[in-house]
């Protein structure tokens, strides 16, 4: 056998132990884990295995030969009748089921028919002591009878007396794993589900998973319906008091259990859902209504943005207009607020002691820079309590030009939110990251497929991602100064505009000046803002952005007067 009789993708020149992708569990994955090499490959043993999902194998032929029991059943005790009755069991069930007593043994037995041979027997005590038949052929168990039942389903439970109660509620599709559910450590996974090569399932189209509702039961479900397809499975959903299916059959009878396997509903797929998935939820939404996002520090720009995770916001606006300084002064404020971390990315800004400076001046209220006065500049000691708290709420990020690509940056975006369980992520600004476009792509293209990356990254993370983004060179008006940049202004096409959640264009009028318009120019979701303006005043000392008092609105108010023109 080759690798590639299993999908396995090794390069022909590998030698001893390589990583490669897993073909196993990779297609189940999140986009984000899709290219993750898990797979350990060992080209000397020509053995391999997954550290991820527990897929082993090897590529030398199986040969080995399986024991055949010698198996001559005694009659069946009355304890064991009185035993499976008490569980719902009747006798005619058990001589359906084949099941038998091992007089030497005082146990009950389990055997396995395939092809009207015992492959296997399983023995167990009425003190749940359990062993099977020496060197046993994996195999379902209830094999040869599932086998001659004319359905297109097969309800697979995790043990043999949850088979005979299915049998018992006239399913008699039914067949069990032979050893239960495994652990999840289990390293011989592979091993484990071998009897899934048995030739059984290929007899039927649709499975019924019926496992015991607790952790390892969960997890032979998973694994079962990552072998058998996920679109191809359906799960039972037990009443509160009961844990398996014998459990049902004792406590609610034969016409529950068999209402629960008719009543199976489809086993879930990762990304869809039907509107009853999210009954509660949107009951929830009906109750409490639209949630607006936190608090911007601003109540000028709280009525037209607010922030909430999830989600990408998008700042654009000319060179000098202040707009790194201001999304510097809005994390700040969430963080302050709110107890938001942000993790930044900001090349613009390094070195990175630089960046720290900036907003220093954001916590503090005051200026950082040696040549402000003795009494308005930050102390050292102002410092030293400032630092301290940033240390535990704001990470800075500095990579060798090389690696500034956005899969890189997110990667390490990733471990901030793993680590320190970040809020907020800065990309600061967007062409640091351009530069790393592949040859093959158009910048229309490359932007796209990158904005998709950065939402699902915001989405999967439930952080929220604001990117600044320059505006291609404008055009100055008569008078010498700019329009108000758009979305649709930036580089890279309408795909700017059309997947961000947000976008705001921060704008000065006159460099000279402190007042600094915030135009929010789109808002996806009502109930996070809507469009309009918003007027701060710039602090430049310090860097901070204040609301308008009521003499700077009158100032404002008489400018206006002057500059309209007489008759």
């Amino acid at each position: 056998m080759q690798y590639k009789d299993f999908n396995i993708d090794v390069p022909a020149d590998a030698e001893g132990e390589v990583r490669v992708v897993c073909p196993e569990c990779t297609p189940h994955r999140k986009p984000e884990h899709q290219n993750e090499r898990d797979l350990s490959v060992n080209t000397d043993e020509q053995t391999f295995y997954c550290h991820h999902c527990g897929w082993a194998g090897t590529l030398k032929q199986n040969n080995k030969e399986y024991n055949k029991p010698d198996y001559q059943p005694s009659e069946l005790t009355k304890g064991v009748i009185k035993f499976f009755g008490d569980r719902g069991i009747g006798e005619k069930t058990l001589k359906k089921g084949n099941v038998g007593f091992c007089a030497e043994k005082r146990a009950i037995t389990f055997p396995r028919y395939k092809n009207n041979q015992v492959v296997a027997v399983k023995y167990r005590t009425h003190d749940k002591r359990m062993w099977q038949s020496k060197n046993p052929e994996p195999c379902f168990f209830n094999y040869d009878n599932a086998r001659k039942i004319g359905s297109d389903y097969l309800v697979i439970t995790e043990g043999e007396i949850d088979a005979l109660s299915f049998i018992e509620a006239h399913v008699p599709n039914v067949a069990s794993v032979p050893d239960g559910a495994p652990s999840p450590t289990a390293k011989n996974l592979e091993n484990k589900l071998a009897f899934l090569q048995d030739g059984l399932i290929d007899r039927f189209k649709y499975f019924v998973l019926a496992v015991d509702n607790d952790e390892p039961g969960k997890f032979l479900e998973q694994k079962l319906a990552e072998k058998l397809g996920k679109s191809v499975c359906y799960r039972v959903d037990y009443p509160l008091n009961c844990k398996d299916p014998n459990d049902v059959l004792i406590k609610h009878g034969p016409d529950k259990l068999k209402e629960l396997y008719q009543s199976a509903q489809p086993y879930p797929i990762d990304g869809l859902f039907t509107a009853s998935d999210v009954y509660n939820s949107v009951i929830e939404l009906y109750d409490e209504g639209l949630k607006p996002g936190l608090s911007t520090g601003w109540g000028s720009v709280d009525e037209l943005y607010t922030v909430r995770g999830c989600e990408m916001t998008v700042v654009t606006g000319i060179p000098g207009s202040g707009k790194s300084t201001w999304l510097d002064m809005l994390t700040v404020n969430l963080n302050q607020a709110h107890g938001w971390k942000i993790a930044y990315c900001s090349p613009e800004n390094w070195p990175i002691q630089r960046h720290v400076s900036g907003v220093l001046e954001k916590i503090t209220c005051k200026p950082f820079d040696r040549n402000t006065s003795t009494e308005t500049r930050m102390s050292k000691a102002q410092i030293d309590e400032a630092i301290r708290e940033m240390s535990k709420n704001f990470f800075f990020t500095e990579l060798p030009e090389e690696e500034m690509s956005l899969d890189h940056v997110l990667d390490v975006m990733q471990a901030a939110v793993s680590r320190y369980n970040v809020n907020g992520v800065v990309l600061d600004p967007w062409n640091e990251l351009e530069y790393h476009r592949p040859t093959d792509l158009t910048e229309t293209e490359f932007v796209s497929r990158s904005l998709g990356k950065i939402r699902r990254f915001a989405r999967l993370n439930n952080v929220h991602v604001w990117i600044v983004a320059h505006p291609y060179k404008l055009k100055k008006r008569d008078d010498g100064t700019y329009p108000v940049p758009t979305l649709y202004d930036i580089s890279g096409s309408a795909h700017w505009y059309n997947k961000t959640d947000n976008g705001i264009c921060v704008h000065r009028e006159d460099q000279k000046k402190d007042m600094v318009d915030i135009y929010v120019q789109k808002i996806r979701f009502k109930e996070v803002g809507q469009l309009g303006e918003a007027r701060l005043k710039f602090v430049r000392d310090s860097g901070i952005f204040l609301e308008l008092t009521e003499k700077d609105q009158q100032e404002i108010q008489q400018n206006k007067k002057q500059s309209v023109a007489p008759f």
